[in-house]
């Protein structure tokens, strides 16, 4: 059967036209707008992000050279590089970054109930962020040292399902804890991350907050050991304490007791030190709450290798943030149909698929269960009726 609208058109129509609408009006992005939409912007962008396009003639003309095909993506003509250019440098970013925090919604309705890891019930989030390094000479603006530019993405993940829940782009200089003193999670939360957020007064306001935490131990943390606990036989747990802080200064921002967990990495032939301020789960479970923040690590890896993130179209400051807002969008497009798909794809192969098939005519959820299936043919852009000539009897 012939099917009438591209793949690429079908993954648009997962964004719902009326919210992106009201979202434009919201944010007065399509103010002195003379023919170029918002809407094509989005498209193109989105197109960009597919198909890795490195500058704004090649998103120009890889959208040209579809032809008849643009009608079916609600754009009329495709959009001069010029054009382009400059509304990504002027049409305010917080468009899209209103739409991913839309977006998100949507994808947390339809996550899979997956068998957890985890017995407990407590919410998991990790916690993390991203440098993007970026050319000073072309990006001063982003001045990060002396001869480096760079910016940081912020980022919260949910661990049931693994899709974030909030994301921030800041200056490269601006440090994770400033950031992450102004998260707010629900209560009885388990917040999972590196050992760059090991902040003593954040760590008190967590746990008054009735908040629970688990991240690495600093080398030179000043402590002494209250209790020592028994530790699981046959297992990678070398010592389970309760410490307090002895320093001054760590004693008056987080003047409570810890739980000290000693973890074995037999891959890497280290002790991984742990520190949180839960006291009732298992030594193991601790281990493994923080072996599984592990997950934001594959979630920046995956948006960097299958979108585009790395390098960028634009130089302003607007562009750039506007580019990485939709590489997170085609992200969350990307999860959404990972879980509606039946052939359970890794995230990699499926960006690859989709490339190589973006304005294939057929069934997304035809493709997305049966990839391999030969698509039909495309349809004829003008219907052939069957009249017969005046001269033909």
């Amino acid at each position: 059967m012939k099917y009438n609208t591209s793949l690429f058109s079908q993954i648009l129509q997962l964004i719902p036209r009326t919210t992106f609408e009201r979202l434009v009006r919201e944010t007065h992005a399509d103010r002195a707008a003379k023919g170029f939409s918002c809407w094509t912007q989005c498209v193109a962008m989105l197109f960009c992000q597919f198909t890795q396009s490195k500058s704004h003639r090649e998103i120009s003309d890889g959208l040209r050279i579809t032809h008849g095909k643009l009608n079916h993506l609600r754009v009329e003509t495709a959009p001069p590089k010029s054009t382009l250019s400059y509304a990504n440098a002027h049409r305010p970013a917080e468009l899209y970054e209103r739409l991913f925090a839309e977006l998100l919604k949507q994808c947390h309705a339809i996550r899979p109930g997956k068998k957890k890891k985890f017995r407990f019930k407590n919410p998991l989030y990790s916690l993390d962020a991203s440098t993007i390094d970026l050319c000073l000479s072309l990006f001063p603006w982003a001045q990060f040292r002396q001869t480096k530019g760079a910016i940081k993405l912020h980022l919260v993940l949910d661990h049931d399902g693994y899709l974030p829940t909030f994301a921030l782009i800041t200056e490269g200089k601006r440090h994770e804890v400033t950031v992450a003193r102004e998260f707010r999670f629900p209560k009885g939360s388990l917040i999972v991350m590196d050992r760059g957020y090991c902040d003593y007064a954040l760590f008190h306001t967590w746990d008054q907050a009735g908040l629970f935490f688990v991240t690495r131990q600093k080398d030179n943390a000043a402590y002494e050991v209250v209790l020592n606990k028994m530790v699981p036989d046959r297992s990678n747990i070398r010592s389970d304490q309760l410490i307090r802080f002895t320093g001054a200064k760590a004693q008056k921002d987080c003047p409570i007791i810890l739980r000290r967990v000693v973890v074995w990495d037999e891959k890497q032939q280290r002790e991984i030190v742990l520190l949180t301020n839960h006291l009732q789960f298992g030594a193991t479970t601790i281990a493994a709450i923080y072996k599984d923040r592990w997950e934001i690590e594959l979630f920046f890896k995956a948006l960097k290798q299958h979108l585009k993130i790395k390098t960028f179209v634009g130089t302003s400051e607007n562009a750039l943030k506007l580019q990485i807002w939709t590489a997170l969008i085609s992200l969350l497009l990307l999860k959404y149909l990972q879980f509606k798909s039946l052939c359970g794809w890794p995230l990699c192969r499926l960006v690859a698929m989709l490339r190589l098939n973006l304005f294939t005519y057929r069934n997304l959820w035809d493709f997305l269960t049966n990839p391999f299936k030969a698509p039909p043919d495309e349809p004829p852009y003008q219907l052939t009726l069957g009249f017969e000539t005046a001269g033909s009897a």
